[in-house]
Formats: C-alpha cells, structure tokens, sequence
C-alpha cells in the first residue's frame, strides 16, 4: 500500500491525560511524516488531533463494569475511525480490551513508560503505614484486590474521574490514600507526587500498563509512519502481558495483573489473578529466552497465554471470568 499523503487525523479523548498523551504522539507522528515536531502549525496540518467524548468520559459515577467495561473508553473512538473520520487513535493500552473491533488493529506501540502503580497520601509513605482501616480510593478492581490482599482491614472505596479530581478528592479528605498509574501522573509533569511506587513484581499492575497504544484500520497497520513510531521492545513486553490477559479472558470484572520486564534477551513474565476480596491470588511466573526466534512477538504472546492459562486452571471457580 502507498504511503499516506493527506493528514494523518488523530483521534483522542479529551481529558487532560489523554491529550498529553495524544499531543506527544501527535509530534511523533508528524515528524514521522517529515514536520518540524516543535512548529505547532506544522504539527496540526499533517497530524491534526480530534477530540472524541467516550462514555467512559461522561459516566463518572460508577464502576466501568457497571457501564460495560473497559470498552467505553474505546467504542466511539474505534467507531469514528471504522467510520474513516480518522486515521489512527491514541489509547492508553491497558484501558483496552483484549479483543478489537473486527478491521482494527494495535498497529504500533511506542516506548513504554514506568508501569508501577504510585501510592498517594497526606497521611502515610507506603500501603503498609496506613492506619487500621484507612480508607483506600481506586476504580480498579485488581488494585483493590491487591492492597485488601496485603491490608485485608483496608476501606476500599469507588474512586473514579480524571486525576485532577482524584487528587482533588484526596485534598479533600475523601480518602486516606489513592493509586494512580505513574506513567500518566509522569505525563502530566506529576511525577513528584507520589509517596511511594508498589512493587511490580509484587503487585503486577495491568497488563499494558505505561504503554500507549496506537490504533488503525488494518490496511493502514504497516505504513511508514506508524512503523517509525514502534519500539521493539515495549510491544514484546505488553505482547506477553496482554496474551496473559487474553487467556484469563480479563475485563473490568476479573483483578488480573501482569508484567513483563528483560533480563538480556530473556523475557519474563509474572501473572496473577485474584478474588474480588483479596482473600486468595494465584500466581504463576516463566520466562522466555527470545535471542534466535523469528517472531519475538508471538513468542511473547505464547508465554503469557500459557501463564495465564496456567493461573486459569489453578484459580478454577475462585476468580470471576464472565
């Protein structure tokens, strides 16, 4: 397929983060397309940046399960660009579900950022110096299984909005402490914020976590500038993560957490899953040696499934996978 000569019409949503984000990789891909990334005009000609409202985005009141799940950050956004009103999408990829709309595909992911989870507090520097049942505020179903897990006498709370209005509700009292992800507190110039940084190993965030992910239709998936924009070793990572993910047949309803980090040239890999209450997890941990393989990828990819399938048969009925 030639390469594309019009805009390259970026679709994003429009919350502070998601436009940070979007805006970095809107000058990626101009330079990519031969732009002066630091000449604003130039950026916005050939990578024009469309803002699209998610019904993540305007129901803020209750649990992503409750509205559908970690698709209601992508839906209208994948509908636009199956409709051709844009070119490509900017997505944090762990808000992504395992499966795409048929014609669409992850067709790059850029240089991952620190996946860690940060812990926020006016009152303790880590998880372990809250006092007895402190209040806890998260939206994320794993990061409450993880930290009931570790602090069964935790007061987990729904939390959910932008960062600013977490952060705001933590000023206010609302909570003792709150877990944000640090890729996107480090994106917004809020990297100092945070207490402490939990463990990954320890408590795996999200599969995907730190990483954006660039979307498009299928034909357009190996274009030149989407390929200047991958970094090797980023997609391997989450390539293994997500395969995880997809085994556990992971959503909003299912705490699943896994990470993937290099050892030279060798992949590892920890998975887990846990009930709801944190009461039992079930974890399972390999590696992969990918220096000769032809397709570093789908090698990945093979790890995290067989892992995941692995925490799949020991958890059983323990953990909910509809």
């Amino acid at each position: 397929m030639p390469a594309r000569t019009g805009p390259v019409r970026i679709g994003a949503r429009g919350s502070k983060l998601s436009l940070a984000q979007a805006g970095h990789m809107q000058r990626r891909i101009a330079a990519a397309l031969g732009a002066d990334p630091q000449d604003a005009a130039a950026v916005e000609a050939v990578a024009p940046l469309i803002v699209i409202t998610t019904t993540g985005d305007r129901v803020q009141d209750r649990r992503l399960l409750e509205i559908g799940g970690k698709g209601m950050f992508t839906k209208e956004i994948e509908e636009a660009l199956l409709a051709g009103h844009i070119d490509c999408a900017v997505h944090s990829l762990k808000d992504m579900p395992g499966l795409l709309p048929e014609g669409l595909c992850i067709a790059a992911i850029p240089e991952r950022e620190d996946p860690r989870d940060a812990f926020l507090s006016l009152k303790a520097g880590r998880v372990e110096d809250l006092a007895q049942g402190a209040v806890l505020g998260t939206a994320s179903l794993r990061r409450q299984a993880q930290m009931l897990h570790r602090r069964p006498d935790l007061d987990v709370q729904m939390l959910r909005g932008n960062v600013d209005t977490r952060l705001a509700k933590l000023e206010a009292g609302a909570a003792d402490a709150i877990l944000l992800a640090y890729a996107g507190l480090k994106r917004l110039g809020l990297g100092h914020l945070p207490k402490s940084l939990i463990d990954p190993i320890e408590c795996p965030p999200a599969p995907g976590q730190g990483a954006l992910a660039i979307e498009t239709r299928i034909g357009d998936c190996d274009l030149p500038w989407v390929q200047a924009i991958r970094h090797a070793p980023s997609t391997i990572a989450v390539a293994a993560e997500r395969g995880a993910l997809m085994a556990l047949e992971g959503s909003c309803k299912t705490a699943i957490g896994a990470h993937a980090w290099f050892e030279g040239a060798h992949l590892k890999l920890i998975v887990e899953a846990l009930s709801t209450d944190g009461a039992r997890r079930f974890r399972h941990a390999g590696e992969a040696d990918l220096t000769e393989l032809a397709d570093p990828e789908a090698s990945a990819r093979e790890l995290g499934l067989s892992i995941g399938l692995a925490v799949k048969a020991e958890a059983g009925d323990a953990i909910d996978l509809s």
